[in-house]
């Protein structure tokens, strides 16, 4: 199993001190959250708590997860960097396209495009982008994606977005292209993974939840008949760290990365070292 960690910190200093030291105990990535905005008032619910509040203070300060995971590729050369989760209808695919194909340019090849299609209707309504048709505009945005980092005359006609006679460039260096981790836990989501993504990023509460849509997405796959299993990635979410226990029955249900820490409050460096001896060591 890998093992992946989250940068929360917005200055650079605690940044490059947690990077480098998550890259010398030989955690395989480093995941960011993020927002474009938080709205005051709000009256979307969160999926992620039992009361659909969003747990994080008003002034939380996300960093914009491209700059901050350049920033970490220039301090590292082997740690991947992983947005955990990218919201993708909020911005212009093509912008993205171009940051994300740079990104893994810039860190030879270590990115992760952990990718989602948002939940917070306020924040959509702030930056002007449209929420009812967000799961449509998500997939072909994807799509159009991944024709500009594979073909040398991309070209993409969908309903939401329309692209042709162009060259883009750079181009990612990770073949076809970085993979796509697909967020979230609805059926939904579920089904947006086995449709498109290299992999899936879910969050538990506890281990029988994950063992709950750990199967569900399993059930999807094989209805599919995809050629490839998806890569499970788990962020288990019990209020306590992990045990050797709990990493030890989340791998005999098939998880291949657990995420450690949580994307609002990352473990320090000495929790870090203490997970790896107390758990990653003796797996």
């Amino acid at each position: 199993m890998k093992f992946g960690t989250f940068i929360t910190s917005v200055r650079p200093d605690k940044i490059a001190t947690h990077v480098r030291r998550a890259e010398e105990l030989d955690f395989e990535s480093a995941w960011i959250g993020e927002h474009l905005i938080v709205p005051v008032v709000s009256a979307s619910k969160y999926p992620y708590s039992p009361d659909g509040r969003f747990p994080a203070p008003l002034d939380v300060p996300f960093h914009d997860p491209m700059l901050a995971l350049a920033y970490a590729a220039a301090l590292t050369s082997k740690i991947r960097l992983a947005t955990g989760i990218f919201v993708v209808p909020l911005r212009n695919a093509i912008a993205t396209a171009k940051a994300v194909a740079s990104l893994d340019v810039l860190s030879a090849g270590r990115v992760i495009f952990g990718v989602g299609v948002g939940w917070w209707s306020e924040e959509f309504a702030a930056v002007g982008a449209p929420f009812a048709d967000r799961a449509r505009r998500t997939r072909e945005y994807i799509e159009l994606m991944k024709a500009l980092w594979t073909s040398d005359e991309p070209a993409y006609h969908g309903t939401t977005v329309s692209v042709a006679g162009v060259r883009f460039q750079p181009k990612p260096v990770q073949k076809p292209h970085p993979p796509i981790v697909v967020g979230g836990t609805s059926d939904l989501a579920l089904k947006r993974t086995v449709r498109y993504g290299d992999g899936w990023y879910g969050i538990a509460k506890t281990i029988d939840e994950a063992r709950t849509l750990i199967g569900r997405l399993r059930e999807l796959e094989r209805a599919a008949a995809r050629a490839r299993p998806v890569e499970i990635t788990l962020s288990l979410r019990t209020g306590k760290p992990s045990t050797l226990d709990e990493v030890r029955r989340l791998g005999e249900m098939g998880v291949d990365r657990a995420l450690v820490g949580l994307p609002l409050r990352a473990f320090s460096e000495d929790e870090l070292a203490r997970f790896r001896d107390e758990v990653i060591e003796k797996l």
